[in-house]
């Protein structure tokens, strides 16, 4: 049979990208030599992908990229490195044959398995982890920095990058772009698309560096005594990607209040459309004002915190403590505790109610609470805002604002119609009339990510069920919601505190598959799988 896809220019640009995967290798490897560590799982992993890289990137010299190329290089890009960010996971707990013990016996990472799932979860900026334990004594500072730049990594695309710093992407980067970037579509800021990939990367790198400066200096000046450098580091690598990869097993709950509130405004920023960023930053700041979609994601994230906040403050929003029973995730102490700090007092109930309703509508997925400390009605609230999602061109995963924007305003067109059918009354968005082929699309998308996240929740259950899991519905309801939006924590042993390592092996490869597809929005996953993409 002779296909219509020339999967050798494909796998040839996978290469390319594999091989220059090798550069940010050399964080972890400063880290480790800053901290005496070994550079052995990194060195290994540098030739690993060079070799492979190479040895693809010589199946076509001079690949032409066309759409149906561009489908395939990208999947198979995000699935690639997902594969080669195992390969420190896997030296780091098991050594080298012969030549190198393991560095951490103890590592849950040593399962190949667990160490895929960590591996995308990182690339495709989920954050739902299976470390178990989240310590620099189970696990290096240089391993955890590669956790943590997988992250910043995937944010804003490594497609997105390879297009901006390789003259051979140019030709066919849009199409590239289009199929890896989060949102509907990608706007070009300029005429060149590899000029708009540098500007794009230009101020994600500039909110990142700006980040890690705010929250040292906020510890250099004795308001943030946890937040070193390394932490600073850490969690800017992971709030501009809208990650929530923290090095911390009490994520952001470990830092003082003043280094949350410096956290706050860079996941709004992470959640906002970053071509809109550029105008306002380029042009006029007054795009800010004129933009549906960013009115549409405050307004949103006013609502839900006010309502949070709300629950917080008058003490509604926690388990009662004489409900707190031996065996939940959390314990009476803690919740008696968390009570007392926020009920009756408004910044700490603001603070933790806006900190989370950002954490969950961008997918961050950082905890400044243990939510799981939370009355039901506040969790059901996370449990809706996690299908939600960011801004069309953020990094933030999930079904996106404008998506649910564009539904609203069609559904409230055909009342329109279905009472005037005389009128011809188009979908707008701003000042702009929508295509009806962009409005079937966005319906198509979001009937596609509901029927894969339910068959994905009754397929976790039917196999929590063979391996003897004790899992409630909304723990397996939140693992499906939470990867498939490459959110991060769910609810119950999930939770902020918790992790996905008791799921067997089956059930965390096909969370695997939901943060890869999900993280390139289903359509360029599911097209490969057709038949007529194919054949000729």
């Amino acid at each position: 049979m002779h296909l219509r896809v020339d999967y050798r220019a494909s796998l040839s640009l996978v290469g390319t990208v594999l091989k220059y995967l090798v550069v940010p290798l050399a964080l972890p490897v400063a880290v480790a030599l800053y901290y005496g560590e070994s550079v052995v799982p990194f060195l290994v992993t540098m030739l690993v992908t060079a070799a492979v890289g190479t040895w693809l990137e010589r199946l076509d010299p001079e690949p032409d990229l066309r759409a149906r190329e561009g489908f395939l290089m990208v999947g198979v890009t995000w699935l690639a490195v997902a594969l080669v960010g195992t390969i420190p996971y896997l030296v780091e707990a098991h050594g080298i044959p012969f030549l190198l013990g393991p560095l951490s016996p103890a590592s849950t990472l040593a399962n190949p398995v667990n160490a895929l799932f960590e591996s995308m979860s990182g690339f495709s900026t989920t954050g739902s982890t299976v470390l178990g334990d989240i310590s620099f004594e189970t696990h290096g500072r240089a391993i955890m920095m590669w956790r943590q730049l997988t992250q910043w990594l995937g944010g804003m695309g490594i497609v997105v990058l390879a297009v901006a710093i390789l003259p051979q992407l140019s030709a066919g980067g849009a199409q590239l772009m289009d199929a890896e970037a989060p949102g509907p579509s990608i706007e070009k800021l300029t005429p060149r698309i590899a000029q708009t990939a540098r500007l794009l990367w230009a101020a994600y790198l500039g909110f990142t560096v700006l980040e890690i400066l705010l929250l040292y200096g906020l510890h250099r000046g004795g308001m943030a005594p946890q937040m070193d450098f390394y932490n600073a580091v850490a969690h800017g690598l992971t709030t501009m990607p809208t990650g929530g990869f923290s090095p911390e097993a009490r994520s952001i709950e470990a830092f003082s209040a003043a280094a949350q509130w410096v956290v706050i405004p860079f996941m709004v920023v992470a959640g906002t459309n970053f071509a809109l960023i550029w105008h306002a930053l380029a042009d006029d700041p007054r795009t800010f004002l004129e933009d549906t979609e960013f009115h549409t994601y405050l307004g949103i994230v006013a609502v839900l915190t006010a309502i949070l906040a709300g629950l917080l403050f008058s003490g509604n929003g926690f388990v009662a403590p004489d409900a707190v029973t031996a065996g939940q995730t959390y314990d009476a102490a803690y919740v008696v505790d968390a009570a007392a700090d926020h009920v009756g007092d408004a910044e700490p109930s603001i603070r933790a109610a806006l900190f989370q309703v950002l954490a969950i509508v961008t997918t961050t997925g950082y905890a400044s609470l243990d939510f799981n400390a939370w009355s039901a009605p506040a969790k059901y609230l996370l449990l809706f805002a996690m299908f939600i999602g960011g801004s069309a061109g953020s990094t933030g995963g999930g079904i996106k604002i404008v998506r649910w924007y564009v539904i609203l305003k069609s559904l409230r067109r055909e009342l329109f119609t279905t009472a005037h059918p005389e009128a011809v009354r188009p979908v707008r968005l701003g000042d702009r009339a929508l295509d009806e082929r962009a409005v079937r699309g966005i319906y198509a998308f979001t009937l596609l990510y509901f029927v894969i996240f339910a068959v994905a929740t009754i397929l976790l259950g039917l196999d929590a069920v063979r391996v003897g899991l004790d899992v409630t519905v909304l723990e397996l309801v939140s693992a499906s919601a939470t990867t498939i939006g490459n959110v991060g924590p769910g609810f119950g042993f999930l939770g902020p505190m918790g992790g996905f390592v008791e799921f067997s092996n089956a059930s965390k490869l096909l969370m695997v598959v939901l943060m890869w597809i999900g993280r390139l929005e289903i359509l360029p996953v599911l097209v490969l799988l057709t038949p007529e993409y194919w054949k000729r």
